[in-house]
C-alpha cells in the first residue's frame, strides 16, 4: 500500500470519542453467570447483551441458531426447479461474480450439484472487458449449447432485461443475490434474496455466498443423501462462506456470526488442496484457526487479485481442482497478481494525494470525485476505501469505461466507498440520468457514468452529500467499549475478549480507554517510519503498542509524555511463533492527557 503521508494541504481531523457510561450492576452479573473477567462483561453489557441467557449464546454460536431456508421467498420453486434439472441431468449454467463473494458462490454451489450426480458449469465476468453484471450476449451463447436453467449468484437482481431476454430464449432463470432490489424484481422463475419485499426471512444481512448456501441446503434436503451426509457437506460449505462472509463486509451478527465462528473453526482442518495452498501462500500455518482479520487482510485479497488483475476463473479452478501441484501453482498465481495490485493501488494513491497537495483539497466540500484516463479498474474500489480512511468523506475514483470500446467514447467507470453516516446507492438513486448502470450498497457501490458528465456528477453528489452530512459525520468516530487498565489485561481477560470475536463489520473489536498513560521510553518505527512500536507505562505495568500509520504522529510521543489513548487488543501470532506473548496493544487514537472532552 502506499505510502500515505500527511499532504500539506491535508490536516488529520480530530477524533470524536464516545465514552461508554459503564452499567455497573449488569457488568457484575455478567461476570458472575458467564465466569468471565470485567472488561469481558462490560463490552458485553455495552453493546446490549444485558442478560445472561442472551449474552451466553452470543458467546456460544450454535448452528441450530440458523434459519430454516424455505423461509425465504422463491427458495421452494427454486429447490425444487434446480432438483429437477440435477435429476434429469439437464446442462445448468451458474452465473457469479468476480469478487470473493460471487466466486465462493459458484464453488459451493457447483460442487452441490456434481456431489448430488448434475452437471454444471458457470460464467464469471471478466471485470475489465465485460464489467460488472449479467449480459445477454452470455445468456444466448449458453442458449445455443443447450443449457435451459441459469442460476446466478451474487448478481442478478437489477437485471431485468437479461432475465427477460433468457426468458425468450426458453431458458429458466433463478436469481440469487443479497444486493438491494429496483422496485419491479426480474421476472426470473425465482427470485431468492433475503431483501426483496414480503420476504419473511428473519435475516437480512446475508452475504451472496449465504444465500446460495441456504439454497444448497434447501436442494440436499431434497436429495436422497443421508442426513448425515448432508451435515458433514453443509459444514464443509461453512468454510468458504466464512471466507465470502468477512470479505463482503456484511455484518458479523445473527447467522453471520454463527456461519464465521464454525467457518473459521472448520479452517483448522482442511482437505481441500486449493484452501490449503491458499492458506499456505498467505503465511497462515496448516492447522492454525485464522481470525476474521486474517481472512479479511490476508485471504480476501489474494482471491479478489484474481478478478482485479486478470480473470476470477483462476480462482474458481484453485478451489475445485483436486492436484496438490495445479493448486499451489493457481496460488501463487493469485499471491502475485496481488503484489500487482497492490503496487499499481499504491501509484494511484500517491498520485491522486499529489494532486490534492498541488490544487488543494475542499475543505469545505462533503464529498469527493476523483478521476483520470489510464487508471485500472480492478483497483479503484480499493483506493476509494483508502481515500475515505484519509479524508474521512465519501469518495468515488473513476477511470476509462470499459463501454468506451463499445460505442460509448467518454465513459467513465468506478466504484465508490463511504463514511457510515452516508447511504452511497441512495445517493446513485437520486441521480440516476447521470448513469449507464450503477449499483451497490449502503458503504460501496459502483456505476458506470454517461459521456461528458463527470463534472455535473460530482456537482450533485457534493450537492447530494451536503444535505445528508454534518461536520461530525466527516470526523473519524470511536465507539469506545470500557475504560481498562493495563494491570486487567492478563491472559484469563484476553482469552475472554477474543471468545466476543469473530470481530469484523457489526461486532468490531473492541475499543478500550486509558487515561494519564506515560510514554516510558523512545519509539521504533518500520516500514519506512510509516508505523512506530512505542513503550507505555499505565499503574506500573509497561506494554509495547503497535501504531499502524502513526508515522506523521510522532511528536505526540516523547518520553515522559502524558497521554490518553485507545487501543484494540490483537492477536499475534507471528510474535507466539517466535516465542513472545500471543497478543499485543495496537493504539487507534491517542490525546494529550485531559484534553478530551466526554463524547468530543
Amino acid at each position: 500500500m502506499a505510502e500515505l503521508a500527511t499532504p500539506s494541504a491535508w490536516t488529520r481531523p480530530k477524533a470524536r470519542w464516545i465514552l461508554p457510561n459503564p452499567a455497573s450492576d449488569a457488568i457484575l452479573t455478567l461476570q458472575r453467570a458467564l465466569k468471565v473477567e470485567r472488561l469481558a462483561a462490560a463490552v458485553l453489557a455495552h453493546r446490549g447483551f444485558i442478560e445472561p441467557h442472551a449474552a451466553g449464546e452470543f458467546l456460544s454460536p450454535s448452528l441450530e441458531a440458523l434459519h430454516d431456508p424455505l423461509l425465504m421467498r422463491g427458495m421452494e420453486p427454486a429447490a425444487m426447479r434446480l432438483l429437477q434439472a440435477v435429476t434429469a441431468r439437464q446442462p445448468i449454467l451458474i452465473y457469479g461474480d468476480y469478487d470473493v463473494d460471487g466466486t465462493t458462490s459458484i464453488v459451493i454451489l457447483k460442487k452441490a450439484i456434481e456431489i448430488l450426480g448434475g452437471q454444471a458449469d458457470f460464467h464469471v465476468p471478466h471485470r475489465l472487458n465485460e464489467g460488472y453484471g449479467m449480459r445477454s450476449d452470455v445468456i444466448e451463447r449458453a442458449s445455443a449449447t443447450g443449457v435451459r436453467l441459469i442460476v446466478s449468484v451474487d448478481t442478478g437482481i437489477r437485471a431485468n432485461e437479461v432475465v427477460r431476454h433468457a426468458n425468450a430464449l426458453g431458458i429458466d432463470v433463478i436469481v440469487t443475490d443479497h444486493h438491494l432490489p429496483l422496485a419491479d424484481l426480474p421476472p426470473a422463475l425465482a427470485v431468492v434474496n433475503p431483501n426483496q419485499p414480503d420476504c419473511a426471512y428473519p435475516d437480512k444481512n446475508l452475504c451472496g455466498a449465504g444465500v446460495a448456501f441456504k439454497l444448497v441446503e434447501a436442494l440436499l434436503r431434497r436429495s436422497n443423501l443421508s442426513q448425515a451426509r448432508q451435515a458433514a457437506l453443509l459444514d464443509s460449505f461453512l468454510k468458504p462462506v466464512a471466507i465470502a462472509t468477512v470479505a463482503d463486509i456484511v455484518p458479523l451478527a445473527g447467522e453471520n456470526r454463527v456461519i464465521v465462528h464454525r467457518g473459521l473453526l472448520g479452517l483448522r482442518e482442511i482437505r481441500n488442496p486449493g484452501l490449503s495452498a491458499l492458506l499456505a501462500v498467505a503465511g497462515l500455518d496448516n492447522g492454525e484457526i485464522p481470525s476474521a482479520h486474517q481472512v479479511a487482510f490476508r485471504l480476501a485479497p489474494r482471491i479478489n487479485a484474481a478478478g482485479r488483475m486478470a480473470t476470477a476463473r483462476d480462482v474458481i479452478e484453485l478451489f475445485l481442482t483436486a492436484d496438490a501441484g495445479r493448486a499451489r501453482a493457481l496460488a501463487e498465481q493469485l499471491d502475485s497478481f496481488n503484489r500487482d495490485r497492490q503496487q499499481i493501488e499504491s501509484e494511484i494513491i500517491e498520485t491522486i494525494l499529489a494532486e490534492c497537495e498541488q490544487k488543494g483539497f475542499d475543505h469545505d466540500a462533503p464529498a469527493a470525485v476523483f478521476a483520470a484516463s489510464g487508471w485500472h479498474l480492478g483497483v479503484l474500489g480499493i483506493v476509494a476505501s483508502r481515500l475515505v480512511e484519509r479524508f474521512s468523506r465519501p469518495v468515488f475514483v473513476l477511470s476509462d469505461s470499459i463501454e468506451s470500446a463499445c460505442g460509448e467514447p467518454g465513459a467513465l467507470s468506478g466504484s465508490g466507498r463511504s463514511v457510515p453516516a452516508f447511504h452511497l446507492l441512495e445517493a446513485l438513486e437520486s441521480m440516476p440520468d447521470l448513469f449507464e448502470r450503477f449499483g451497490g450498497h449502503r458503504q460501496a457501490a459502483g456505476l458506470i457514468l454517461r459521456s461528458g458528465q463527470l463534472e455535473e456528477f460530482r456537482r450533485r453528489f457534493i450537492d447530494f452529500a451536503r444535505t445528508k452530512l454534518n461536520t461530525d459525520d466527516l470526523r473519524p468516530q470511536y465507539l469506545v467499549d470500557a475504560e481498562a487498565a493495563f494491570t486487567e489485561l492478563t491472559e484469563v481477560c484476553i482469552r475472554n475478549i477474543f471468545t466476543l470475536g469473530p470481530f469484523g463489520f457489526g461486532n468490531p473489536s473492541p475499543i478500550f480507554y486509558a487515561c494519564d498513560v506515560e510514554v516510558a521510553g523512545p519509539f521504533t518505527t518500520f516500514k519506512d517510519g510509516k508505523h512506530l512500536t512505542v513503550p507505555l507505562r499505565h499503574q506500573d505495568r509497561m506494554l509495547f503498542c503497535k501504531a499502524w500509520n502513526f508515522g506523521d504522529r510522532g511528536a505526540l510521543f516523547e518520553t515522559g509524555a502524558k497521554l490518553d489513548i485507545l487501543f484494540q487488543i490483537e492477536d499475534d501470532p507471528a510474535s507466539r511463533k517466535r516465542g513472545y506473548g500471543s497478543w499485543c496493544l495496537s493504539l487507534k487514537d491517542v490525546r494529550p492527557a485531559n484534553e478530551y472532552s466526554r463524547n468530543g
